[in-house]
């Protein structure tokens, strides 16, 4: 099922994947920027641990409970959602560029106003009773996913003065063991707080950075309808997506 925990500011609900080796596609432990990560960045060498037989076999976590609907977020109340109705589509790939079919994608996002439905998210803007910000996919056997919701609006959060969250939205990628979910954000194209944002920012190399960057999707926009974004997620290899982990 959803956790909506995850709607809450990112200080609260993440935790950044630590990288034994450095990598410019990953967040760093260590931000100073993003306050959160100084409590949370390891201060002593990481040990690796291999995966046994049953975390790498089992269990197969939420993929049986997609329901049709469930990756259209604007139809899950008896009234619509307020504000700019978008697609965000894609491909999972892996670092060949060929789709993984059956992945689990979930999303989490703020409503049109920059707030999420989470007791600690009181930030004086309004809550919109038919958005909820959760939902789900699975990929097809081309690794392909699609969603329909709502562009989601800046918000501050109280990182450092003046300090407004670019609008994003929250993927979380499950394969076939609860052990290998992975967790991501993309972003829309131009955002003029990407400078500022030390989330964002937290991604050494520029080109990974703007990986988590979605495209504008002119061919696949409806007219009249939702304009229309693209963002593949690359699992790994060198093109591979930025990732966090839960």
């Amino acid at each position: 099922m959803f956790d909506l925990k995850r709607g809450a500011r990112e200080e609260f609900a993440m935790t950044f994947v630590y990288p034994v080796k450095s990598n410019d596609a990953h967040p760093l432990p260590l931000s100073p920027e993003y306050k959160s990560s100084i409590k949370r960045a390891p201060n002593k060498p990481l040990i690796p641990m291999r995966h046994t037989l049953s975390e790498l076999t089992g269990p197969v976590y939420g993929h049986e409970a997609v329901r049709v609907g469930d990756a259209d977020l604007t139809t899950q109340h008896k009234g619509e959602p307020l504000g700019e109705r978008i697609i965000v589509h894609g491909h999972v790939l892996d670092e060949d560029g060929r789709g993984v079919p059956n992945t689990l994608v979930e999303i989490w996002q703020a409503n049109a106003c920059g707030r999420y439905i989470h007791v600690r998210d009181q930030h004086p803007a309004p809550l919109d009773p038919n958005f909820t910000g959760a939902g789900r996919a699975q990929s097809d056997a081309s690794g392909y996913y699609r969603f329909v919701t709502i562009k989601p609006g800046a918000y501050p959060w109280g990182n450092h003065h003046n300090a407004w969250r670019p609008a994003h939205i929250h993927f979380s990628v499950f394969g076939h063991s609860f052990v290998s979910r992975l967790v991501t954000q993309m972003y829309f194209p131009g955002d003029p707080l990407f400078a500022f944002d030390p989330i964002f920012n937290s991604v050494p190399g520029e080109t990974a950075r703007f990986r988590m960057v979605s495209s504008f999707d002119l061919e696949n926009t409806q007219p009249e309808w939702a304009l229309c974004y693209r963002f593949n997620i690359v699992l790994r290899g060198a093109s591979a997506t930025p990732m966090e982990n839960s």
